[in-house]
């Protein structure tokens, strides 16, 4: 009698284990390569532990794991060569770490949420290297880039491009001192040739402009007003070693000599931002745990419970050991061992429809993603729940163009030539702000390596609805009429 207690015991056991570790696969996020220094325990919440990955796309993750995300010191390997080492927080490049690009480029120093943020050093495949600060992806604050062509600016930057006061040095020997707007010589300035010619005065999107000297090395001097296409240009010369004035030079030589050589440079595009390849871990838990689910219910219906046994081997009188047990046929009358089979919650398939290439709205939501990620990701004014009237004035919108090519604003893409109207921006900023709505994981969400779901309109207007993967947001296009 006490063996026959002893062998229930045993397959009850073996039961309720097997039972364990359906569940344990059935809720695991990703399925994992090799594990170092974890047993076969589940993790407690908040709990750290080293860990290898291979994740659902090929990509490889190795270092510290805390509540199924990559919290602490750790390596992530894209398939297509990209890889970032160094710090993360909640599954965020957040701290101090390096990206690297199959091409060799590399940056090294401070990441916030994704983005290259704080003091860091990138240094490009063609010898471009910039040592400074960062703003969400963009040079911003103060900076030195030392470029292949020999050049080097060292001053202020905003949103990636000399802005403020800077130092422009050429490989010539000329160089430039003063104020910059947008990647040009703007406002007062001092240009001084290798020749020893020097102009001091106003500039104006890279040319003097307004009140300014022109200097040669032995004395001779040009006082006037400047103008590039010489309708408004106003001035006398004044020869070395005389008080009288001479107009036989051409102001117009300096435009075109002086200045024909001073080029500036703007650096190489980065091909994808780290921000970019930033993993969407909630759209990946939602894939594997419908994997593993999917796993566990095929196992379930190949496995059934009652008191037909077949084979049964034990360890001896008195130990419940069950070292093979094959159960099959189940038998509700006469079995002892009641066991219902796990219930699994239907799996609801997802609104819409993915657009992937090919698809006739492919370019569009690339459009989308790529106007989105320019009007959020570009640094703005300190957001002030107090906006005034003006801020909400249909007419208060910036255009902007993004030629496949990629301009100084705007990053290289795929899909066609297009401008992008952002209206109202610091309102947008200010109801993000409202509805405590992070940036980076608004961008992460509509901007990240998933697609969006296009979701047809039942109405009659016609509009669309675009649909993150995280189901988070919603995108709805507008006719002219309702813009107006």
């Amino acid at each position: 009698m006490s063996k026959k207690l002893g062998f229930r015991k045993a397959l009850e056991t073996r039961l309720k284990k097997s039972q364990v570790a359906a569940k344990k696969k059935a809720i695991s996020i990703f399925t994992a390569m090799s594990v170092a220094h974890v047993d076969d325990e589940e993790l407690t919440p908040g709990e750290v532990r080293n860990i290898e990955k291979a994740l659902p796309r090929g990509d490889i993750y190795t270092g510290q794991w805390c509540d199924n995300l990559p919290h602490g010191d750790g390596k992530y390997l894209w398939t297509d060569g990209c890889m970032y080492v160094g710090e993360w927080y909640k599954g965020k490049m957040t701290g101090k770490g390096k990206f690297s690009w199959p091409s060799g480029a590399t940056y090294e120093g401070e990441f916030k949420s994704g983005f290259m943020d704080g003091k860091g050093t990138y240094t490009g495949c063609s010898g471009d290297t910039y040592k400074g600060s960062w703003v969400m992806n963009f040079k911003q604050g103060e900076g030195a880039h030392s470029f292949s062509s020999g050049d080097r600016y060292e001053g202020e930057w905003r949103r990636g491009l000399p802005d403020g006061q800077g130092r422009y040095q050429w490989k010539n020997g000329n160089h430039y001192m003063g104020q910059w707007r947008n990647g040009l010589m703007h406002g007062n300035g001092t240009m001084i040739w290798s020749n020893g010619n020097r102009y001091d005065g106003s500039w104006e999107d890279g040319f003097p402009r307004g009140n300014g000297n022109f200097k040669w090395p032995d004395g001779s001097l040009y006082v006037g007003i400047w103008t590039k296409d010489g309708k408004d240009q106003n001035g006398t010369y004044y020869p070395a070693g005389s008080p009288s004035e001479n107009l036989d030079w051409d102001p117009q030589q300096v435009f075109l000599e002086d200045l024909k050589d001073a080029k500036i440079c703007t650096g190489e595009n980065v091909s994808i931002l780290p921000s970019q390849k930033m993993p969407n871990w909630s759209a990946m838990a939602k894939r594997s745990e419908g994997r593993q689910r999917r796993m566990v219910e095929r196992k379930s219906k190949n496995l059934s419970y009652g008191s037909d046994i077949t084979d049964v081997s034990t360890a001896g009188e008195g130990d419940s050991k069950v070292e093979d047990v094959v159960v099959r046929k189940p038998n509700p009358e006469n079995s002892d061992i009641r066991q219902s089979r796990p219930q699994f919650k239907k799996i609801m398939k997802k609104q819409g429809q993915t657009i992937s290439k090919g698809h006739k709205h492919y370019d569009l939501m690339l459009n989308l993603q790529l106007g989105i990620r320019h009007s959020v990701g570009r640094p703005g004014p300190v957001v002030s729940l107090d906006l005034r009237p003006s801020a909400f004035d249909p007419k208060e919108k910036v255009w902007t163009k993004f030629p496949p090519e990629g301009s100084k604003h705007t990053p290289p893409h795929q899909s066609c030539d297009f401008r992008w109207k952002d209206y109202c921006p610091l309102v947008f900023r200010t109801l993000r702000k409202l509805f405590n709505v992070d940036a980076a994981d608004y961008m992460l969400s509509i901007c990240g390596n998933d697609a969006l779901r296009e979701l047809s309109s039942p109405g009659k207007s016609g509009m669309f609805f675009y649909l993150t993967n995280d189901d988070r947001y919603m995108i709805k296009t507008m006719k002219k009429a309702e813009v107006k």
